[in-house]
């Protein structure tokens, strides 16, 4: 397991977030990210995780493609889950990619793409 600090990852996610390609990045708005050591027993019982599932990431909110031009949301919010990332790789640089990646898939819920869109646009 790799082991680094509440800094070194918090700027592998703003390394992440400036990885992002400029227009999407630009478009990500009213969004906090933030990050924790692990999912909350509550976030797992609603997505339903059995004890050997991990979560690396999770938005919160709603999708742009779903408010249909209303305002007036709270704030979305994606988290980044440290510890299961830590226990995932084997390396910094895995650990590098698998933040981008993880960042990279959580926007790409924000914009309104469900899990069969983002894997098509990753093969």
């Amino acid at each position: 397991m790799i082991d680094v600090s509440d800094e070194q990852f918090s700027q592998m996610i703003s390394d992440a977030l400036e990885r992002l390609p400029r227009e999407h990045a630009q478009a990500i708005k009213n969004v906090a990210i933030v990050y924790a050591d692990e999912p909350t027993p509550q976030q797992r019982e609603e997505l339903k995780l059995q004890c050997h599932e991990t979560l690396f990431g999770l938005y919160t909110g709603v999708p742009l493609t779903r408010r249909q031009g209303m305002t007036g949301y709270p704030p979305d919010k994606i988290t980044i889950f440290k510890l299961p990332m830590q226990r995932s790789v084997n390396t910094i640089p895995e650990l590098q990619e698998q933040v981008r990646h993880t960042l990279w898939h959580e926007v790409a819920h924000y914009f309104g793409l469900d899990h069969e869109q983002i894997h098509a646009l990753e093969t």
